[in-house]
């Protein structure tokens, strides 16, 4: 995260620390609220709530409390704080620790959910600090979409200023609270309106082909591994093209051109930083990995060579999710963790490992990719409330805070899932994800499933390989997975209106249709806990 712009001209700014204390204090217990909160949500519902919104109006509630204690807090930088640190607890309570401990839960090895929830707080605080460190890199720059965290910025920014956009994201949240009563795809039409157009296409027609293909022609995509190969396709390719485009530049005429880029696409980390970042946080989940089989007692009985085929298969898998889960959510606002976390568990079980360790590798490697798509979009939300990097040295500081005060999220989320996480799933709030990998990591080694995955994993490659640019094929088998028709309608008139009509009358609205229906999502939900 270092600039490297020296040419550009600096200008000064109000250097304010995450560590304030006031900043601390109030962010921790909305931090703790947070992770019960979506903890809860995500085993009654099954699903996690947009916990950039959630932050953010957190924050705005804050600053508008008529007390002096609180009045700091109409800084937006403040406010940016509070929201990362709710975003934090609230993802690494319920994406990350809970579907990873919940797995051991339902396979009966309780004794060890303490050793998993210690490691995944190693793994989710590594990946954290990984987000920073690559954010506003030619691998993820902060010129992309990153659409709900735009959303939050541009919410925000509305209470801050008022006027004109202020009336536009009200109109928007108006509109996609309404539209989210009546299971219309708001956001998914929000998300169109910021996200790369060709990317939402990609994941629209997958949608499509999952939802219609069963009334249409009889045949039910969803029974079968089609999806899963072409994202084991796709995603590999993906991998590929991300590694390459870092490590192309290493001859001197490659590092002059990818320097002379950094320069005109005003990009704050280098290419050869986001390879040595690479290269360490591969390094770092190799001593994750071991350090959560330790405490986790899946080791003993396991031979040499198994023991460290699933330690390279974890840190790789841990690197790779990572990449292609941030891929596919800056492009496209949706990010597939259960389908990536699904593949990579798939293939440990065709390697041959015992149930319970596969069950701990599934654990902490859907402890790591969620980061990427949440941290992503908070780190988005800073970049535009910071000025778009137009400072670069204020955007390097602030994200530099917004990595440290994420990182206390994380750890308090996941605390939380340690103190309360026995009695929800004792109270049958289970995550169905956890089901699911549960049940697969006990299934053992199907011949005709490996066939099946590199069959249909050729399609999804060659599309991966054409639609680089987009991530289409991850996207297009994104959609393959999600058996949730309305919503690709939804992107698909979304994408044919974009077209026609252009941004404009979108503008603020878009923002507001994305915390709309992320408030909805997330009040109802807490309604349903109760019911």
């Amino acid at each position: 995260m270092k600039d490297k712009n020296t040419n550009t001209e600096k200008t000064t700014f109000e250097k304010i620390k995450f560590s304030e204390p006031v900043t601390i204090i109030f962010g921790s217990i909305l931090a703790i609220l947070s992770g019960i909160i979506c903890m809860q949500i995500m085993g009654k519902v099954g699903v996690s709530a947009n916990t950039s919104i959630l932050g953010a109006v957190f924050a705005m509630l804050i600053a508008r409390i008529p007390m002096t204690l609180f009045s700091n807090f109409k800084s937006k930088e403040r406010q940016n704080y509070i929201q990362t640190i709710v975003s934090g607890a609230g993802f690494s309570a319920a994406n990350c620790a809970f579907v990873a401990v919940a797995i051991l839960f339902v396979m009966g090895e309780t004794k060890a959910i303490l050793p998993m929830a210690i490691g995944t707080i190693f793994g989710t605080v590594v990946s954290v600090y990984t987000v920073g460190a690559l954010f506003d890199s030619p691998l993820f720059p902060a010129k992309e979409a990153w659409a709900p965290g735009v959303a939050t910025a541009e919410v925000i920014e509305a209470g801050d200023e008022g006027g004109d956009k202020a009336k536009r994201v009200i109109q928007g949240i108006v509109v996609g609270i309404v539209g989210s009563i009546f299971k219309l795809p708001v956001g998914a039409v929000g998300i169109v309106f910021i996200a790369n157009i060709v990317s939402m296409l990609a994941l629209g027609i997958g949608l499509l082909i999952r939802g219609y293909a069963l009334p249409v022609t009889g045949f039910d995509i969803g029974a079968t591994n089609i999806p899963q190969g072409v994202m084991v396709g796709a995603g590999l390719v993906a991998l590929i093209q991300s590694v390459y485009s870092i490590y192309q530049s290493s001859s001197k005429k490659k590092r002059a051109q990818a320097e002379r880029m950094e320069m005109e696409e005003g990009l704050t980390v280098s290419a050869s930083r986001t390879k040595k970042t690479l290269i360490i946080a591969l390094l770092t989940h190799v001593g994750g990995g071991v350090l959560t089989g330790i405490i986790c007692g899946i080791f003993t009985g396991m031979s040499p060579t198994t023991l460290i085929l699933w330690i390279v298969w974890t840190a790789f898998s841990s690197i790779a999710s990572m990449i292609i889960i941030g891929k596919a959510a800056m492009y496209s606002g949706w990010f597939p963790g259960f389908a990536v976390t699904t593949i990579f568990m798939t293939i440990g079980v065709l390697m041959g490992f015992n149930p319970i360790a596969v069950a701990v590798m599934t654990g902490y490697i859907s402890a790591v990719g969620p980061c990427f798509a949440d941290m992503g979009y908070d780190l988005k939300t800073g970049w535009i409330l910071r000025g778009r990097s137009k400072n670069k040295e204020h955007e390097v500081y602030g994200r530099k805070q917004q990595v440290y005060i994420e990182m206390l999220g994380a750890v308090i989320g996941i605390v939380v899932v340690i103190f309360f996480a026995d009695m929800t799933m004792k109270d049958g709030l289970i995550p169905a994800t956890s089901y699911v990998f549960a049940t697969a990591a006990e299934a053992g080694t199907n011949m005709a499933l490996v066939k099946e995955l590199l069959i249909w994993a050729i399609p999804g490659a060659i599309i991966q390989f054409i639609g680089r640019k987009y991530m289409f094929g991850v996207l297009l088998a994104t959609g393959l997975l999600i058996n949730n028709p309305i919503y690709g309608i939804g992107v698909v008139i979304a994408v044919v209106i974009r077209k026609i009509i252009g941004d404009e009358f979108m503008n603020c609205r878009d923002a507001g249709l994305i915390a709309g229906d992320g408030l909805y999502s997330f009040f109802s939900s807490l309604i349903k806990m109760f019911i």
